[in-house]
């Protein structure tokens, strides 16, 4: 596997070469720094891109031509990454010498025209997006955001860091507002969309056993109309407010059979090594798995829970644990979750743990060389997160030792208690 990054143009390219894989997958991102209004609009505009063009006029075109494509596979969607808002649209299709001559090029104007030529209209010299198009994304955004409260997993999770950090890059909700909604008409998005083509940061990946001039040329052809001023990114990580000395506790009642428990804990200035290493190898030990601490004390040996897990997350310098519990059973929950917490600050586990979550760590790397698109978020990690390369990530995982996780523990503060509280237990 070789990889080359080129920034010759106003965009960048990253070229990943290897022949494990027959296809070819190509992703274009598009970035630019998280502001709370922005990320319903570029919500809509995946929808609508991805629903029409000027090429493809309805979602049955769109499919007619990726069957001639040879199943060519298409996707769009949009992410908070730390300090950045991400859209990204990536396509996978068959490496040509498996169909036939010319397939790259066309396979790749395909993605080009998703994002270039928009179902539009012109009228007195004003332009906007076709209006079945944007009233069709409009109510499909409609319907995602709406229907949030419907997942209490995620609505408790979008919840408790609201309540962590409200008007902060933690608090934004991913999926989008239904205020900043109702706010937006076709003119303005067309405006965003234009100010997305002249503005944000644009890196595009391809990975697969492609020829590298004729890959770049085929880039070059079909994403001229980019003519963004290319500017330094800032990191993606985020610090958190100072930790409160009394954990905030936040309870909401609905209809659900289960209660949902979230403890949101803050972390302290996290060295380079932490934050990418030491945090993987603390969460696993005290919530990864059967194995785990809480997994064994909450809910085998207490039976307190029917889920638990804990989930380190280092763009933001935080640590959630999850549960699914009983109502009844919300006090003795978060006695022991804290329990285990402070046994972990107390270095109560032993060096088979580690070695136990070192291995699921290696073994989840390696899951990443069988899948095109997680190799993409690999090297996409490096570019935006100065990321490790996938050698450095298997020397560094194995220097983490005992002393690491009971230093890190120290530094691992709860900050808020949320809890979903469930009408009926069952």
């Amino acid at each position: 596997m070789k990889y080359k990054k080129i920034s010759n143009y106003s965009y960048n390219i990253h070229i990943i070469k290897t022949n494990k894989f027959k296809t070819v997958t190509v992703e274009v991102n598009f970035k630019r720094k998280l502001v709370k209004e922005d990320i319903t609009a570029r919500n809509m505009l995946v929808n609508l891109l991805c629903e029409s063009n000027m090429q493809y006029k309805t979602k049955r075109d769109l499919t007619i031509a990726t069957e001639e494509l040879y199943d060519l596979y298409y996707r769009g969607m949009n992410y908070i990454s730390g300090k950045y808002n991400i859209m990204t649209f990536d396509v996978k299709f068959l490496n040509e010498e498996y169909t036939e001559e010319g397939m790259l090029n066309k396979s790749i104007k395909f993605l080009a025209d998703l994002i270039f030529k928009p179902n539009i209209t012109k009228k007195n010299n004003s332009i906007s997006f076709n209006s079945d198009s944007y009233n069709l994304s409009y109510n499909l955004l409609k319907d995602s955001i709406t229907s949030m409260k419907e997942n209490p997993d995620m609505y408790a999770r979008t919840r408790m860091l609201e309540n962590m950090e409200p008007n902060s890059y933690l608090s934004y909700r991913g999926y989008g507002y239904i205020e900043d909604l109702e706010k937006l008409d076709n003119k303005k998005l067309y405006k965003y969309y234009e100010s997305m083509l002249n503005s944000d940061i644009v890196d595009i990946f391809v990975i697969g056993n492609v020829n590298e001039r004729s890959i770049v040329k085929i880039i070059k052809e079909n994403f001229d109309c980019i003519k963004t001023f290319k500017k330094p990114s800032e990191s993606h990580f985020t610090r958190p407010k100072k930790c409160r000395l009394v954990p905030k506790v936040s309870k909401e009642h609905q209809k659900i059979n289960q209660s949902k428990l979230i403890l949101g804990y803050k972390i302290d200035k996290m060295t380079d090594f932490e934050l990418r290493y030491v945090l993987n190898v603390y969460s696993y030990i005290l919530g990864g798995g059967p194995d785990s601490k809480l997994f064994k004390t909450v809910r085998e040996e207490n039976s307190l829970c029917y889920y638990i897990s804990s989930i380190g997350n280092p763009l933001n310098s935080i640590l959630t644990i999850n549960a699914g519990i009983n109502k009844d059973d919300y006090k003795n929950a978060v006695s022991l979750i804290k329990k285990e917490v402070s046994n972990m600050k107390k270095g109560k586990f032993n060096n088979e743990d580690i070695i136990k979550a070192k291995i699921t760590y290696v073994n989840s790397l390696k899951e990443l060389e069988d899948n095109p698109q997680s190799l993409i978020s690999l090297y996409a990690g490096i570019e935006y997160l100065n990321s490790d390369s996938f050698e450095d990530r298997f020397k560094k995982i194995n220097k983490v030792t005992a002393n690491d996780v009971v230093k890190l523990a120290s530094k691992i503060h709860l900050d808020t208690i949320y809890l979903l509280e469930g009408d009926i237990d069952g």
